[in-house]
């Protein structure tokens, strides 16, 4: 009986994205930019040393087509991943208006986003009254901290330890269209800052803001703040039924592996489980194992994106990506017959390139439990409706 197992590997772009001139890091627009090539690159000219060494080495991932999917988008070179594939390869192009995370996951699931979103401007302050002033009420304080564009580790920093003396929430944002608001768990409360997320997020939906994300950390200094995996994303619903809802009103299982269910406000989604990505990647094994016939499993890796795009950390990318492979190994043996795996990605993050936001980018798209045969370039809808024609569930 047939299942599908589809894993984004957040952020992991293959270059090549026909409009790449249209969006932009600063000042500077992303064509060119390639996520997985430049760190082929930079580990074969010996740049990525850092906790690990020489060429990048992904064989899993390479017979599976990624070094081919690399080629056919972009046409740049990854050292190291020449293998001839071994399953079904392609690579993927996004028409939604934006390189953010619900833009990408949605049209994977088969709705391309018709609006563009709202970005809060690179001021300070960054938000409007209105916006400052129903955080302040909900959250029962007078003002907030931060009201900025910042990366959330440097804020944490700069503001913890006011807000531990203050109890004002940090509000910050960045490149995507988001707003967020970090909170110590002890001090704060990890419900009282869900609820503040959770009542916040009607409005700015309103305003096509794509996610209100609860940043809950821990700590006493400067020195030891950090933030822990308990984040919450509150999401805008989709526009229109995704394979997640397709999957399930067909009578069909869908599990959530990472967060995949805050990215679909849990529309068409039976189950949750989050955690670290090593925790994700034990769950997924776990679904191998254990998931119903006919079911769907839908994972997200995010730590590509988090810890290593946007931190331009070459070499931890590579280690990450390295890690990632190690475990494929493991998991792809255990497949059964009809079973379907496709890895793909959602946007890129090209940890050479300048500034701190994703990179609009062209995304693999490898399949386990198929023929080796190449896909060619298709749209990330392409993705929803391979998955949908593996289980038998009809797409108007």
């Amino acid at each position: 009986m047939a299942r599908v197992f589809l894993a984004v590997m957040d952020s992991v772009g293959i270059g090549g994205a026909p409009d790449a001139d249209r969006f932009f890091n600063g000042d500077i627009p992303d064509t060119g930019a390639n996520t997985l090539a430049h760190i082929a690159q930079a580990c074969a000219d010996g740049r990525a040393e850092e906790g690990r060494s020489g060429p990048l080495r992904l064989p899993h991932l390479d017979a599976m087509g990624l070094g081919a999917a690399v080629r056919l988008a972009s046409g740049d070179e990854v050292p190291g991943l020449d293998a001839v594939p071994t399953g079904t390869w392609g690579a993927a192009t996004e028409v939604s208006p934006g390189k953010d995370t619900p833009s990408g996951h949605w049209e994977l699931a088969g709705v391309p986003v018709p609006w563009d979103w709202h970005y809060f401007p690179d001021t300070k302050p960054a938000f409007p009254p209105d916006v400052t002033a129903k955080v302040c009420e909900l959250a029962g304080v007078d003002d907030i901290l931060g009201n900025c564009h910042a990366s959330g580790t440097a804020i944490i920093a700069e503001h913890g330890a006011e807000h531990l003396r203050t109890g004002k929430p940090i509000c910050y944002t960045s490149a995507d269209s988001v707003f967020q608001i970090a909170a110590h768990e002890e001090t704060f409360g990890p419900q009282r800052l869900m609820d503040l997320c959770k009542g916040l997020a009607p409005m700015l939906h309103q305003m096509k803001v794509g996610r209100v994300i609860a940043r809950p950390f821990l700590g006493d200094s400067p020195e030891t703040f950090a933030r822990t995996t308990n984040r919450k994303d509150f999401a805008i619903a989709p526009p229109a039924p995704t394979l997640c809802d397709r999957v399930q009103a067909s009578g069909r299982r869908v599990h959530a592996i990472g967060k995949i269910g805050d990215i679909f406000s849990m529309s068409g989604i039976d189950d949750v489980v989050k955690g670290a990505d090593e925790e994700l990647m034990r769950h997924l094994s776990d679904a191998v194992d254990q998931a119903e016939d006919n079911s769907l499993t839908f994972a997200n890796f995010v730590e590509f994106d988090s810890l290593y795009g946007h931190r331009r950390d070459i070499s931890g990318y590579a280690r990450a990506l390295e890690w990632f492979d190690a475990e494929l190994g493991m998991i792809l043996p255990k497949l059964r017959d009809g079973d379907m795996l496709i890895l793909t990605a959602d946007h890129g993050n090209d940890p050479s390139w300048i500034g701190t936001d994703h990179t609009r980018e062209r995304v693999p798209v490898l399949i386990a439990g198929q023929s080796a045969k190449e896909l060619g370039l298709i749209p990330f809808t392409g993705v929803a409706h391979l998955a949908a024609a593996h289980l038998g569930v009809d797409w108007d």
